[in-house]
């Protein structure tokens, strides 16, 4: 069972940066294990934002978000990251963490149901 845990999130200006923070933890498999970014907006269906492989070599974004988010990790300390730039008021929105194992594919679209462990969440909110 594996335990993940966000922090980061705050109160931003619009143009701002924000860094996300997942931990995992507890007993979970890397052999193909998957580590992503949702978020969701008062009103709003969960999305997807980013995700990452465990080796790190292969990540997919939102077009939403292309080119000013970028996902990264740090295997030893089992953390996934979320560098957010160019934040806009749209991006306001509770973003969560998610784990599960499947294999990688660039031509995959990511959705909430393909993950089965999520973390609590961390509440961004960026002011026009």
């Amino acid at each position: 069972q594996v335990q993940l845990v966000e922090s980061g999130g705050g109160l931003v200006q619009a143009g701002g940066s924000l860094r996300l923070a997942c931990a995992a933890s507890g007993r979970f498999s890397t052999i193909s294990t998957i580590m992503a970014w949702f978020r969701q907006a008062p009103g709003k269906e969960r999305e997807f934002v980013a995700v990452i492989t465990w080796s790190g070599r292969s990540t997919l974004y939102a077009d939403t978000v292309k080119g000013r988010f970028t996902i990264s990790k740090d295997n030893l300390k089992n953390m996934v990251y979320l560098q957010m730039n160019s934040l806009k008021p749209e991006d306001t929105a509770v973003y969560y963490c998610a784990v599960d194992q499947r294999v990688f594919s660039s031509t995959w679209k990511p959705k909430p149901s393909d993950f089965g462990s999520w973390g609590q969440g961390t509440q961004v909110t960026v002011s026009s």
